[in-house]
């Protein structure tokens, strides 16, 4: 049996990679109902499964830049990215926010594994008749599926924007001298080892009642810094992982094969991939806080070391959370649409 101690490391392990972005449950549809007032928010997809998706911004057709936002784990196209409604009208920026397979109105894929994320999103983007190319933007967990785009479709990308990308400890780049003791490593492992081989037990426990509040693991310091705890006093945090919702097991299962794909084994080591770009030049970023507790900044900057062509970006003072501060959106949007660097990123903060 799993200690307690384990068990809640655990829950926080996936309550980390979420963003605890401001998440509405979505009702409950019949997706295969072709006729239903909402279709025009849904796509078919070949296969035949539902995904559903919201603009916001200004309108797809007056839009000069087309993003498609992906959420990160436990979250939907409900997330909130924030940036300055004035830059956005400026720059005429279209965002397409939808529900990865499982999650809110799309339906889950038997079948999903890393390269389907970036089939789903190119699918998206050609339903929504988005042009030859268009920009991906993912956070946490949703960073993923943005690694599959750079493997599987990069010549469909005018660029590509990560934030606090989640790392997978089984890509064989990784050095031990930087793996070997981390602790999330192990986090992982057993996660993934229960997931894996026990999902009933798995199951029970985590939906257990004297397990700790979602409440107590948002105050808890070996996950979140100082910023990322204000962050959470104003926003709902972690809705989809609440006892109530992980003992739904529709929602367990989708958590479950999502973290076991994110965390898996690949086809593709991030670091073996090449630019996709000509001529030397490259629209890819990476944004991560110093003082992340889920993702360390030393892995990151070692897979940005490893790909010269990625501009890699480091919050000062930023924690997991860095998506929420005030600021950082701005910085992402500009950097990644018009090639505006920031000076500093000293100001990003909640």
């Amino acid at each position: 049996m799993m200690s307690t101690t384990a068990v809640v490391l655990m829950i926080g392990l996936m309550g980390m990679v979420y963003q605890a972005t401001q998440l509405t449950p979505p009702p409950q549809i019949d997706r295969k109902a072709e006729e239903h007032a909402d279709d025009c928010t849904r796509i078919r997809l070949s296969d035949g499964r539902y995904l559903a998706f919201r603009e916001k911004g200004v309108p797809r057709n007056n839009a000069k830049y087309k993003i498609i936002l992906v959420h990160g784990f436990g979250s939907s196209k409900e997330m909130n990215f924030l940036a300055p409604q004035e830059l956005i009208d400026e720059l005429g920026i279209c965002f397409l926010q939808y529900d990865r397979a499982g999650y809110g109105e799309s339906d889950p894929n038997p079948k999903r594994s890393v390269k389907s994320e970036a089939l789903d999103i190119e699918e998206l983007a050609d339903q929504l008749e988005l042009g030859s190319k268009f920009y991906v933007i993912g956070v946490s967990m949703g960073s993923y599926p943005v690694w599959s785009c750079l493997k599987y479709i990069p010549n469909r990308l005018a660029g590509a924007a990560l934030i606090v990308p989640v790392i997978n400890y089984k890509w064989r780049s990784l050095p031990q001298s930087l793996i070997r003791d981390d602790y999330r490593r192990r986090l992982v492992q057993l996660t993934y080892l229960f997931s894996s081989y026990a999902p009933g037990l798995l199951h029970w426990w985590v939906s257990q009642q004297w397990l700790p509040s979602n409440s107590v693991l948002e105050r808890n310091p070996v996950f979140f810094n100082p910023h990322d705890i204000e962050i959470l006093k104003k926003i709902p945090g972690f809705p989809m992982l609440s006892k109530a919702k992980l003992a739904e097991r529709e929602v367990f299962d989708t958590l479950r094969h999502d973290f076991l794909v994110g965390f898996g084994d690949w086809e593709f080591d991030p670091t073996e991939l090449e630019n996709p770009f000509p001529s030397n030049t490259s629209n890819i970023h990476i944004w991560q806080g110093y003082e992340d507790r889920v993702v360390p900044f030393q892995l990151q900057r070692f897979i940005s070391g490893k790909l010269p062509w990625i501009r890699y970006h480091e919050v000062p003072e930023g924690g997991h959370l860095i998506v929420h501060y005030n600021g950082l959106g701005e910085a992402v949007l500009k950097s990644l649409l018009t090639g505006e660097e920031p000076l500093t990123l000293d100001h990003v903060k909640p």
